[in-house]
C-alpha cells in the first residue's frame, strides 16, 4: 500500500465507520448549556449585560492563574486589544509566525502596525527562537529600551508567539529573546485554552495574552474570545475600551476614548461557563483521542503524529500528522484518501508571508515553514469522537 492508504488505514483503527462524514472538529455540549443559554432568553438578558459574563471571566482567570480575564466577541478582537494594550502603534513592527492562522497577522494590520514574519521549527511547529535570535541579531538594535529594525528604520515593539493546534511552543527560549531584544511579549493563545508549558497555563509568560473560543476550538462560546493579564490597570483599561470607553452614570452615555463594541454577549459567555464546567473531561476525551493515534501512526513509516514537548501538556486541540521530508508529494492523494473516506482532513495555513497582503513585509529565512506547510495534515479531532 501507498503513504495515503497506510495512513487511512492507520484511522480506521481509531475512528468510527459508517456513520457518515465526521468533521474535523465538532463542539460537544455535554453539560449546562441548553439550561444556561436558556436562562438568558427567559431572563432577556441575551447581550452585553448579565450575570454570565462576569462569571465566565472570574472561571477563565481561576482555571489560567491569570489576575483577570476580559471576555470580548471573538479572538481576532481579543488580540487586536492586547496588541493596543501592549503598546504597540501606527507604523511599528510586530514579529510573528509565518505559519498561523492570518487572524494574527490581521490582528497587526488593524493598529496599522507591519508583521514581520519570522520562521518556525518542527519539533512544535511554532516560532524558531535560535533563528530568530539570530536574525535579529543582524537587522535589530535596542536604543533606549526599545527594539528598531535597522533596515526599516521602524520600533519593533511586540513579539506574538502563537502556540500551534495547541502545542506549547519553546516559550524559554522566546522569552529570552524578548528579554535581550527588548521586545515585549504578546501571547497568541487562541489554540491553548487548557495547554500547559512547564506546569503553568500558556498565555501565562507575557505581558498580556489572547484566547479564542471559535466554534471549532476545544472549548466554545460560538462566537468568543478574551484577554489575560496580570495587570489590574491594564486589564480595567482593557474593560473599558472593549465596552465603547463608556463613562459609568445611569443614564448619560459620554465616552471618553475611542472605544470598541467587544464586549462577548451574555447568552455567549453562558455557553462559555457550561463548556467551562466540562472542561477537564472535554480534556481528557481529547488526549484519549491523542493517545490512540500516537499508538495507530507509531508504526507507519513516513509519517508522525504531533506530540507535546517534555514538560508540557497540549489539549491537542487539532490532532495533526507530519509527513517526513520526502512525502512531500503525497500529501495531496492523502487529502484526497481521507476526505473521500469520510473523514475530514485539511492542511495547514498558507504561511503568512505568501499572502498578497503581506508578502512584501520583513521576514527571516522561511524554509522551514514552507517546508512544513506541504507536509502537515490535521485529522478529526473532536473531544465527542471517544466520548466526554
Amino acid at each position: 500500500m501507498n503513504l495515503a492508504d497506510n495512513i487511512l488505514e492507520a484511522m480506521k483503527t481509531v475512528l468510527p465507520q459508517g456513520g457518515g462524514f465526521l468533521p474535523l472538529h465538532e463542539p460537544v455540549f455535554p453539560g449546562n448549556e441548553l439550561a444556561y443559554t436558556k436562562e438568558c432568553i427567559d431572563t432577556t438578558f441575551v447581550s452585553s449585560v448579565g450575570k454570565f459574563v462576569d462569571r465566565f471571566e472570574e472561571m477563565l482567570a481561576d482555571y489560567t492563574g491569570a489576575k483577570r480575564a476580559i471576555a470580548v466577541t471573538n479572538g481576532t478582537a481579543a488580540l487586536h486589544m492586547a496588541l493596543m494594550l501592549a503598546g504597540v502603534k501606527a507604523g511599528d513592527e510586530v514579529i510573528i509566525p509565518g505559519l498561523t492562522f492570518v487572524a494574527t497577522a490581521n490582528a497587526v494590520a488593524y493598529i496599522g502596525a507591519v508583521p514581520h514574519i519570522a520562521d518556525s521549527e518542527e519539533k512544535t511547529l511554532g516560532l524558531d527562537a535560535q533563528k530568530l535570535d539570530a536574525h535579529l541579531s543582524e537587522v535589530a538594535e535596542v536604543r533606549n529600551g526599545e527594539c528598531f529594525n535597522k533596515e526599516t528604520g521602524r520600533r519593533i515593539s511586540a513579539l506574538v508567539p502563537m502556540h500551534v493546534f495547541g502545542i506549547p511552543l519553546d516559550v524559554d527560549g522566546l522569552l529570552a529573546v524578548c528579554e535581550k531584544f527588548s521586545i515585549p511579549m504578546v501571547e497568541d493563545a487562541a489554540e491553548a485554552i487548557g495547554s500547559f508549558y512547564k506546569g503553568k497555563h500558556c498565555g501565562r509568560f507575557g505581558k498580556i495574552a489572547s484566547l479564542s473560543f471559535n466554534g471549532n476550538k476545544t472549548i466554545t462560546t460560538g462566537g468568543g474570545g478574551a484577554i489575560l493579564t496580570d495587570d489590574a490597570e491594564m486589564a480595567d483599561l482593557c474593560k473599558h475600551l472593549t465596552t465603547t470607553a463608556k463613562s459609568p452614570h445611569k443614564w448619560e452615555y459620554f465616552h471618553d476614548m475611542v472605544g470598541y463594541n467587544y464586549r462577548m454577549p451574555n447568552i455567549n459567555a453562558a455557553l462559555g461557563c457550561a463548556q467551562m464546567e466540562k472542561l477537564d473531561e472535554i480534556l481528557a476525551s481529547k488526549r484519549k483521542l491523542a493517545e490512540k493515534y500516537a499508538t495507530a501512526f507509531k508504526d507507519v513509516e513516513g509519517v508522525r503524529f504531533l506530540t507535546e514537548p517534555q514538560e508540557c501538556s497540549s489539549n491537542y486541540w487539532f490532532c495533526t500528522l507530519v509527513l517526513e521530508k520526502g512525502f512531500e508529494g503525497d500529501r495531496d492523494s492523502i487529502l484526497e484518501a481521507t476526505n473521500g473516506a469520510a473523514y475530514m482532513t485539511r492542511p495547514l495555513w498558507t504561511a503568512m508571508h505568501r499572502l498578497p497582503m503581506f508578502e512584501n513585509c520583513p521576514r527571516t529565512d522561511m524554509s522551514v515553514a514552507e517546508s512544513l506547510e506541504k507536509r502537515v495534515i490535521n485529522i478529526p479531532s473532536g473531544a465527542g469522537i471517544v466520548g466526554v
